[in-house]
């Protein structure tokens, strides 16, 4: 029987971070490069990349620098520099979209296919796989069944979001706030169009419901699908947050995790997790005590949903879960009757009259009365509040020290009446020993356990004694200084032994042959932004005939999103419904500068976001 390796693949804006999600079980972490990477707020130098890399390597684990933005025709010589830095610095992969670095003057680092690169088809995987991909994050609104095709069609590992902010568009595939403000999500500073609230009318401007965040969806979780998702074909889970802060990673890691354990203990040896060693996050973690709009699992069991499941409608924040109702307000006093516990500090809010949300801050907790930090936090008697930041919770999250230790045996022998050795063999496959000469002294004690304390204290390594085995004999005395430095001296061979035996995935050769795009156009859709780019196309069979829309503006109207979210099914008024609610055609969503046409095409079960000026 053949064992999946698994990958729990975490977001780290910083080293430090990363760090604290392989601590917490991680078994690859994904972070942003000095410049090229999708979020441009979480970039890192390449000093700190290797770090991470480097702590992670102690346990298997991988580091993936993201490069995942379209690339300029005079950026070409900067990313390849940059490249040769971060596989200097012990990157394991690059996650991209641009075709170019197909095309680059690159060391053998493995690619992987970002979710920017819109893989919603077998027919896309298998081509990335025959470009060099090593794996490839297929589109967030696949269902199981469209997994179980791509793994059929592919023998890479796939990957697949499982936690965290959904976009509304498939990835890669909006031009929305590139069109709208200049900023595009392409290049690495998305504006984020999808959150803003929009009037839902008709052709004409007629309001049609009360403005609201139409596009602004909930976040994923899945983390009671892994074994579903595992069985499908996804063998790297992904968990979405490259900008959360740390109680965030080490909340949702920690989670998912354990969850991942569980697959794997149940899966009668068809799994094992990818990397090494045992994790202790030191707290117990809640994915509903962190940020989230309301949770999805979006389309992983059908790719039509019934209504109200999939947006967040009220508001794009992290509106919390209810602890109570509010009584009556005096100043900075609310008086509520609560449902939960309450700390000093806890972020609090509730929705007024108008729709929107508004947030506070507790000072002071005193029975039922709440004292906020600010004035005009004044809900009407009878309104819900809701907990959107748990002190407590967060406070126990960050006071927590998560680690994570590899499992060794310990076997200490005598070679000859002058010398002992010790060797060690850890659960990665490594083994060393070192040999020390120490005179025969009888001990008039017992000395097992002296030397098994000696030997096993292990605390400020990575390691933890999971055997020890002596054959020295009862009464063989062994200075304890001669202990020590023969335990110090193992260690630090058999971290060299690892070192020396640590393998990397290599790039993977292009296949691509002169007939594999054959009868394909480009659009803007394909986001073709440089040269290098356009001749991967034209030498697989294509013909560029558009450019991305950062580089050659799209003339007319220009379909910004394409989402399997569709605005009517969920409002109830889905048109393959007999007795749904009815709404006219077509739907604009309207915002100041903004107008949307709402094109819904039934067949696909697919929305298309079409930008018109005016």
């Amino acid at each position: 029987m053949t064992t999946t390796a698994l990958e729990l693949l975490a977001p780290a804006r910083t080293a430090d971070i990363a760090l604290e999600a392989i601590a917490c079980g991680a078994d690859a972490v994904y972070m942003g490069a000095p410049a090229f990477g999708a979020r441009a707020a979480a970039g890192n130098s390449v000093e700190d990349i290797a770090r991470a890399a480097a702590g992670a390597h102690k346990f298997n684990a991988r580091i993936y620098a993201t490069l995942n933005t379209i690339v300029y025709d005079h950026e070409i010589a900067a990313v390849e520099a940059l490249v040769r830095e971060l596989y200097d610095a012990g990157v394991d992969a690059l996650i991209v979209q641009d075709m170019a670095y197909l095309r680059m003057n690159l060391p053998p680092i493995a690619l992987h296919a970002s979710t920017q690169c819109d893989t919603r088809t077998p027919a896309r995987a298998a081509l990335l796989e025959k470009a060099g991909f090593s794996q490839i994050v297929l589109a967030r609104e696949l269902t199981l069944d469209e997994i179980r095709a791509v793994h059929a069609a592919t023998t890479v590992p796939l990957e697949a979001f499982v936690h965290g902010a959904l976009c509304v568009s498939y990835s890669g595939d909006c031009q929305a706030g590139f069109l709208a403000t200049g900023r595009s999500a392409n290049r690495g500073e998305c504006p984020q169009m999808c959150r803003l609230p929009y009037r839902l009318t008709d052709a004409a401007g007629r309001d049609l419901a009360p403005e609201r965040h139409y596009l602004s969806l909930r976040d994923m979780n899945r983390i009671d699908r892994l074994g579903a998702m595992a069985d499908a074909g996804i063998s790297s889970f992904k968990i979405e947050g490259r900008l959360k802060d740390t109680a965030y990673v080490r909340s949702t890691v920690a989670s998912y995790s354990a969850a991942l354990d569980a697959v794997v203990a149940t899966s009668g040896g068809r799994y094992r997790r990818s990397s090494c060693g045992r994790s202790d996050a030191g707290f117990t973690p809640d994915l509903n005590k962190v940020f989230n709009r309301g949770y999805t699992s979006y389309f992983l069991d059908t790719p039509r949903r019934a209504p109200g499941q999939i947006a967040s409608l009220a508001s794009p924040k992290n509106t919390g879960t209810r602890v109570g109702t509010a009584v009556a307000t005096r100043g900075r006093v609310i008086t509520a009757r609560l449902t939960e516990h309450l700390s000093n500090g806890d972020g609090l809010g509730y929705f007024a009259p108008d729709g929107r949300f508004i947030g506070f801050r507790l000072n002071r907790v005193e029975g039922d009365n709440l004292h906020v930090a600010s004035d005009g936090i004044r809900p009407a008697p009878g309104t819900p509040l809701l907990r959107n930041s748990d002190k407590a919770y967060t406070d126990a999250a960050m006071a927590a020290r998560p680690v994570r230790t590899i499992a060794v045996e310990m076997e200490l022998r005598a070679v000859d009446d002058g010398r002992i050795v010790l060797r060690l063999t850890d659960e990665r496959g490594c083994s060393a020993e070192c040999c020390v000469e120490t005179p025969i002294e009888q001990a008039t004690t017992p000395q097992d356990e002296a030397r098994r304390r000696i030997l096993t204290r292990l605390g400020t390594t990575i390691y933890r004694a999971a055997k020890l085995t002596d054959s020295l004999g009862a009464d063989r005395f062994v200075a304890a200084s001669v202990l020590t430095a023969l335990r110090r001296d193992t260690i630090d061979a058999l971290d060299c032994a690892h070192s020396a035996a640590y393998s990397y995935d290599r790039r993977r050769p292009c296949l691509l042959g002169a007939d594999d795009m054959a009868g394909l156009a480009t659009t803007y859709h394909d986001n073709v932004a440089n040269a290098l780019a356009a001749s991967v196309y034209e030498q697989a069979g294509a013909r560029v005939a558009q450019r991305a829309a950062e580089v050659e503006l799209p003339s007319g109207e220009v379909c910004v999103m394409t989402t399997r979210y569709c605005l009517r099914r969920e409002l109830g008024a889905c048109l393959r419904t007999p007795k749904g609610k009815r709404l006219p055609s077509p739907l604009h969503l309207r915002a100041p500068g903004v107008n949307y046409r709402l094109d819904f095409d039934c067949t696909a079960c697919e929305m298309h976001v079409v930008a018109r000026k005016g």
